[in-house]
């Protein structure tokens, strides 16, 4: 797995670099210390896994996320920071990122790098919790517009809810198979990468 590291903390990504070397598995490209060295490093190396700090300095790594994600939407990002920060949280989840860490939670940082290197998206404990009282908002959305289905708005629910394929199938009396391809249709209709990113958007625009 090659991963690429971003931080402006040379101590940190020192750190960050030694932690995930240990496993034979891992092989660190190379550091960046901003936003623009990242994306040069991206652009050079394709990484598996982006792991990079919010906070940096000409260009955040929030900033970085945006463009590398622009030119390659696939890249897989997981962002790190020692702020649980309300802006922070939206932005990254609104950008695309694959994943957003508390830096201090270090023995969740291997573990999400696996889980996001496999096309997962990896949120901490502490930011999924925050999750509905951030993003909550109270616009009607116009679900005819998009075509979406009385039993798509279910399946966008219980998404929301945290509730797996498996636990929807069991409410909805349906197989795993159609969940699953309902999700993939409603991602379709709404233009969205993933169920994280379809839960979001349901507690941003349909609560």
């Amino acid at each position: 797995m090659r991963i690429v590291i971003a931080d402006d903390d040379m101590l940190v990504s020192g750190a960050l670099r030694t932690i995930l070397e240990k496993d034979q598995d891992i092989e660190v490209q190379g550091i960046a210390s901003n936003g623009k060295e990242a994306i040069e490093l991206y652009r050079k190396y394709e990484p598996d896994v982006l792991l990079m700090d919010i906070r940096m300095s000409p260009m955040s790594g929030l900033e970085a996320s945006e463009e590398i994600l622009k030119e390659k939407p696939e890249a897989k990002i997981l962002l790190l920071t020692t702020f649980s920060d309300d802006e922070y949280i939206v932005k990254a989840l609104k950008c695309g990122v694959k994943g957003y860490l508390l830096k201090q939670d270090y023995a969740s940082i291997l573990p999400a790098i696996r889980a996001v290197c496999t096309g997962q998206t990896v949120f901490g404990t502490q930011i999924i919790s925050r999750l509905p009282e951030l993003l909550e908002r109270k616009s009607a959305f116009d679900y005819e517009t998009y075509e979406i289905t009385e039993k798509e708005r279910a399946v966008m629910k219980l998404v929301a809810d945290g509730k797996s394929n498996k636990e929807i199938a069991g409410e909805m009396f349906l197989s795993e198979g159609t969940i699953r391809n309902y999700i993939s249709g409603i991602l379709d209709k709404l233009n969205l990468r993933d169920r994280t990113q379809l839960a979001v958007f349901y507690l941003r625009n349909c609560t």
